[in-house]
């Protein structure tokens, strides 16, 4: 049996491509970053790290509002009441897996550089970890999702442009395949959302195993689908981790 009581998901990430898609499949996510220290985590296997990391910030946010409802009537940090009986938080990250090694996001942009020098014309495979607590029960449901990328032939002219704005810096592997990047990737094996930062078919099933329907979660919509400002606002974030 699966409720609809009061549902709420707070997305441990500040990474606006993952609020987008939830966005975009009718879900509004309070926002809320759980400053992991990423580079604290050794990796072993990309998915182990990748799912690691989503664990870190899943549970770190889940903390924090947990901690907030021990007051009674306590607000958490976006303002809303932290004893909220059904509350979801949802953790992720991504690394790429390539050439042998787990790309997380470039120090920089000569690293950003030479890493396109590199896979270009070659390809990796895009492991995103997914880290799901019920806040009311303690369950936690964790999966990776890996897509596999294929890198365009680009030139050194496109490399230093793409560089130039900033936004391979910003990302896993370099690179996004719903911004700037997308036109030098030529294709994806596997879900595409994986990719962007979230696989919505992966987080349906995971809230089957919470007893959920994703369904559950289009409350927030107020207006019908086309219609401008289809879903409530809430506290926003800018930073993409």
């Amino acid at each position: 049996m699966h409720t609809t009581n009061r549902l709420r998901l707070v997305l441990a990430s500040a990474s606006p491509a993952r609020r987008k898609l939830l966005q975009a499949a009718g879900i509004e996510p309070d926002v809320l970053v759980s400053g992991v220290d990423e580079s604290q985590v050794d990796p072993s296997t990309p998915e182990a790290l990748s799912l690691t990391l989503a664990q870190l910030k899943a549970r770190a946010v889940a903390e924090r509002i947990a901690s907030a409802a021990v007051g009674a009537g306590a607000t958490d940090e976006i303002g809303n009441n932290a004893a909220e009986p059904r509350t979801l938080v949802l953790g992720c990250d991504s690394v790429l897996a390539f050439d042998g090694e787990i790309l997380g996001k470039p120090a920089d942009a000569d690293e950003a550089t030479r890493r396109w020098q590199a896979m270009r014309g070659k390809s990796g495979v895009l492991h995103t970890g997914h880290c799901l607590i019920d806040l009311s029960n303690g369950r936690e449901v964790a999966r990776v999702a890996g897509t596999a990328v294929y890198f365009a032939e680009i030139t050194d002219e496109e490399i230093a442009a793409y560089v130039a704005t900033g936004e391979p810096l910003q990302v896993a592997g370099a690179f996004t395949i719903d911004g700037l990047g997308g036109p030098f990737v030529d294709r994806v094996d596997g879900d595409p959302g994986a990719v962007i930062g979230l696989s919505l078919p992966l987080f349906r099933h995971m809230l089957g195993d919470l007893d959920l329907l994703i369904t559950d979660l289009w409350a927030a919509r107020t207006t019908p689908f086309g219609v401008d400002g289809g879903t409530a606002a809430t506290s926003a974030a800018t930073d993409p981790h």
